[in-house]
């Protein structure tokens, strides 16, 4: 049996607390850890085993557990990797992993040296609508990509302050950007630009309410990547992300559906309203048939599950998104904050 601990029992650690207590034929919970030592005892009650602990440090000296799970903040990453590292302890980590690439770099050159087993949480990899989107996206030449994401302001403290979260592209979307490099490919160039004045109900609130960013891909395709903030309604914005080729266009919903649209026949010419579709006048879509791809379940246990079961096995070929791969994603995001900073482009590992 793995012994297995939790550092950080906010929200996201109680996302993983529900799966990992699913998993008794292969791990015991040992140790939960949080600077509010109510909520790592509330862990310990419901798991039925482990002990609470304020002082993550003195939890790993003392349970010395196989595997841990990091659920802090952007801003806490750093020395809690590092202190595994020493120890030898494999451990899977909430994203965005770093809010500077010095940080991720240091932890990735220790972690490939002492040969620890990561992963990161990029659960939307583990849906049941990824496999058929890299199947379109490889039989087709995709030539833009449109992505959106929309909401309110979290509640916690500390993700108002783009300094402590990295701002909603970094702590959010960032999902996005790595489902996007998963299904289709690698970033080369961005271009991005904020703004602000739009969200002034919120106290201590100092991040971005939208930005834009556009990405040159390292085939030629382009993209705009959007999000914000400022919704106070599901009504603001339809939150997607659009794959457009030369004939068709998928439609990803995530962690929902993909709808495809243009692979069902359809009519040589149709007519949409005023709009004729054959010639220069195409601007609907030729046919409203579409296939759709439904997810159904928590993808995050089988992202938690496929962790736990490459420490045991000690093969990690199985886990999609190892902290070298993820580090990939968290640089797409800096990149877009750094154009933002400078207002000028920033190529992708050149910064």
């Amino acid at each position: 049996m793995l012994k297995v601990c939790i550092i950080g029992c906010g929200g996201i650690g109680h996302y993983h607390f529900g799966h990992l207590v699913q998993f008794k034929d292969i791990i015991s919970l040992e140790g939960f850890c949080d600077l509010k030592i109510e909520r790592a005892e509330f862990y310990a009650e419901k798991a039925g085993s482990g002990k609470a602990y304020s002082c993550y440090k003195t939890m790993i000296d003392e349970v010395k557990p196989d595997a841990v799970f990091i659920c802090v903040p952007p801003y806490c990453h750093g020395e809690i990797e590092n202190y595994l590292i020493d120890r030898h302890i494999h451990f899977f980590v909430e994203k965005p992993l770093a809010l500077d690439m010095e940080t991720g770099r240091q932890i990735l050159k220790r972690v490939k040296e002492e040969k620890i087993i990561t992963a990161v949480g990029f659960q939307c990899r583990y849906d049941m609508i990824s496999d058929p989107l890299k199947d379109f996206t490889s039989k087709n030449e995709v030539v833009y990509i449109n992505c959106t994401r929309f909401g309110g302001v979290p509640g916690a403290e500390w993700w108002k302050d783009k300094k402590l979260s990295g701002g909603q592209l970094v702590e959010q979307t960032i999902h996005q950007l790595d489902y996007i490099r998963y299904t289709y490919g690698e970033p080369d160039t961005v271009f991005s630009m904020n703004a602000k004045g739009f969200v002034n109900e919120v106290e201590g609130y100092d991040t971005d309410d939208i930005s834009v960013s556009v990405v040159r891909f390292k085939s030629g395709a382009l993209a705009t990547v959007a999000t914000g903030c400022y919704s106070q309604t599901g009504d603001a914005y339809d939150s997607k992300t659009t794959y457009s080729t030369r004939d068709k266009r998928l439609d990803m919903y995530l962690l929902d559906r993909i709808d495809i649209f243009g692979e069902v026949p359809a009519e040589e010419e149709a007519a949409v309203g005023d709009l004729v579709i054959k010639g220069d006048g195409g601007f609907s879509a030729k046919s409203k048939e579409k296939q759709t791809y439904k997810h159904e379940g928590d993808s995050g246990i089988l992202c938690d599950r496929t962790f736990l079961e490459a420490v045991i096995s000690g093969d990690d070929s199985k886990i999609r998104s190892p902290y070298e791969d993820g580090l990939k994603s968290v640089e797409f995001a800096l990149a877009c904050n750094k154009s933002m900073e400078t207002g000028l482009p920033v190529k992708i590992g050149e910064f």
